[in-house]
């Protein structure tokens, strides 16, 4: 167990969806908001945890809408992946202007502007203290970023998956409709899945579920949370696993 100063995890992975990169806004990116993000993984990667973040683009494009609207679904994700890499680079400028070294890697090649995903040396760049953001998702289309990040948290062996969200955990029932619904403190992927809670996409959560790796869903919202929930604060978020 971690104690109040000691963190629970050492190598995590952080799952930022696009939509927080906007902030209040509807679309697009909010400068300050993407400043605080990165103030919060500079306080976990000052604590000696090796940190990776895969980003999503939802505050841009999302694939999946764009097919609903008639566009062909491969043509659509791909339009996805670029605007997560659009998310990547606002990330990496915050970052690295608050002195953090990253490293950004893609699953599709785009050399001028980052690397292409190299399990490798994703993997050395954490051990020599720098951050590794994760763009373009896994690189095909009919995938979300959550698979991705299921899937990079298990290739550069993370210990856990940090869901970031709007909400502060998974809840019995959802809390904004229901205001007595409780919140898991913790909960097995198997009681999850049988109680149909919304955690991840169901590939990604198989995926976790099946290589025994656990997701904390958290609220990036609230200023401190990150650092909170890598040192196992129990009033922060809901672990699955």
């Amino acid at each position: 167990m971690s104690t109040p100063d000691e963190p629970r995890w050492r190598r995590v992975l952080l799952k930022l969806s696009g939509e927080a990169f906007a902030g209040d806004q509807s679309f697009g990116i909010d400068i300050p908001t993407v400043q605080r993000i990165a103030g919060e993984i500079r306080v976990v990667r000052e604590m000696d945890v090796e940190i990776a973040v895969v980003v999503g683009g939802g505050n841009i494009i999302r694939g999946g809408m764009a097919s609903a609207a008639g566009m062909d679904r491969t043509t659509a994700d791909h339009m996805g992946m670029l605007a997560t890499v659009i998310n990547c680079l606002a990330l990496q400028d915050a970052l690295e202007k608050m002195g953090c070294e990253t490293r950004t890697q893609t699953g599709i090649t785009m050399t001028a502007m980052a690397e292409p995903f190299i399990r490798r040396r994703a993997i050395r760049h954490l051990e020599k203290g720098r951050v590794v953001i994760f763009g373009a998702g896994t690189g095909n289309p009919y995938f979300t970023t959550d698979t991705a990040a299921a899937l990079r948290a298990l290739e550069i062996r993370a210990q856990a998956i940090l869901k970031a969200t709007n909400i502060d955990g998974i809840y019995d029932a959802d809390p904004r409709l229901h205001p007595e619904a409780k919140r898991f403190t913790s909960i097995t992927h198997e009681e999850a899945f049988r109680r149909r809670l919304k955690v991840m996409d169901l590939t990604a959560f198989s995926l976790s579920m099946e290589n025994g790796i656990p997701i904390v869903v958290f609220d990036l919202n609230t200023p401190g949370n990150v650092r909170r929930v890598v040192l196992g604060d129990p009033e922060i978020g809901t672990v699955v696993g």
